[in-house]
């Protein structure tokens, strides 16, 4: 009776060990589950640009990050959005990635207000960042580098109606030699100025010629597995 009670209780003793080890394994990895923040900032114009292709984008980088495990926080502007929960949204990522189509150059308009009002909201709070970086010391040599989102990472990814070949090009007569991550600087700028790391973009170009669409999103997890440095 002794040797069975005995082996009871080494059974439940072993048993709750068991468990023990599963939760404590099961917190870890909740404790060291990455986050990713996905902005889609496509603005619709009915019967001309319905943002298929961006929401293509978008969905392929959401699959790919849930397969990898990490936790997945989403916005997309023209749906609206609280500036003082983007901000939180941010604080919680590791890597921001914008979906954006190429307007005139640029982002759509809804983006630029979004900046403004979500990085205006965290230069209040003092989250993003606590000064420009400039001291009495240094003078100006360190303005830029006030930013608290050190060891974050912000990438672009977007559709342009420029052929890749304008690119990299000295005689191209607009972009006379810059790469497409030279000529949309200014989105990624705020990220830097905060402390965020700017990876190289990911980009579709030629999208009303481009036969290599359904290539450039087969492709797209790889490029994230590569650029983020994920196994």
């Amino acid at each position: 009776m002794k040797a069975k009670n005995s082996l009871l209780s080494f059974l439940i003793f072993l048993s709750f060990g068991i468990n023990l080890n599963a939760q404590n394994s099961s917190s870890k990895d909740k404790s060291t589950q990455k986050t990713v923040l996905l902005i889609n900032t496509h603005v619709t114009y009915p019967g001309w640009s319905e943002g298929k292709l961006n929401t293509s984008f978008y969905n392929v980088a959401k699959e790919f990050f849930i397969s990898k495990n990490y936790k997945v926080l989403e916005t997309k502007v023209e749906d609206g959005y609280n500036a003082d929960d983007e901000v939180e949204k941010h604080l919680q990522a590791d890597i921001v990635i914008l979906q954006t189509p190429i307007n005139w150059e640029n982002t759509p308009w809804i983006y630029k207000k979004y900046v403004d009002e979500v990085f205006n909201s965290a230069l209040k709070s003092k989250k993003f960042l606590s000064g420009d970086g400039r001291t009495a010391e240094e003078g100006s040599k360190q303005y830029g580098m006030g930013g608290k989102m050190i060891g974050k990472k912000f990438m672009i990814s977007a559709t342009w109606n420029a052929p890749e070949e304008s690119f990299n090009n000295p005689k191209n007569p607009l972009w006379k030699g810059k790469t497409a991550d030279d000529a949309l600087f200014n989105i990624a700028a705020n990220y830097l100025f905060t402390g965020f790391e700017v990876v190289p973009g990911h980009y579709c170009y030629d999208v009303y010629h481009n036969k290599h669409i359904k290539q450039d999103l087969e492709n797209y997890p790889a490029y994230l597995q590569k650029v983020f440095n994920i196994q």
